[in-house]
């Protein structure tokens, strides 16, 4: 019986460590390209070329992200990695909800964006820890 609050525990560290990762990396190199000028200074507007930089790497982090929370799931690594998606997109959908009315923020496609890579995401970080889960077990298999 202990096994089980053990696991619930071990399943909502590994989502939170994927998010962390992806939020943490996401506001360090959005800071890293204010500094530089690449991204407009916070109040500034916003143009397509610096939404669609941030758009790539927020893309690799997002994947990322997921690749760690299902590394670091207990059982079913996929299902983690899309339950961490399925926060991203909430997350996207009430970021998008909150900035749609301020010219401020940039376009509209750009919170679209992020509410549509969120499980694609999610999905192929998950996929990218199951191939290399996959392979090791190819290499056992063929060692034996």
């Amino acid at each position: 019986m202990e096994e089980m609050p053990r696991r619930t525990g071990r399943s909502i560290l590994a989502i939170l460590a994927g998010f962390f990762a992806v939020v943490i990396l996401s506001l360090a190199t959005d800071l890293l390209m204010h500094a530089i000028g690449v991204i407009p200074q916070i109040g500034q507007p916003v143009t397509d070329k610096p939404l669609l930089i941030a758009t790539g790497y927020r893309i690799i982090y997002t994947i990322l992200g997921s690749y760690i929370t299902a590394r670091l799931a207990p059982y079913q690594p996929m299902l983690h990695a899309l339950w961490g998606g399925v926060i991203g997109l909430v997350l996207g959908i009430i970021g998008a909800v909150s900035a749609w009315n301020h010219p401020a923020f940039g376009p509209h496609w750009y919170p679209i964006a992020i509410i549509v890579i969120a499980l694609p995401c999610a999905w192929a970080g998950g996929r990218l820890w199951m191939k290399q889960v996959d392979a090791r077990a190819a290499t056992q298999f063929l060692n034996k």
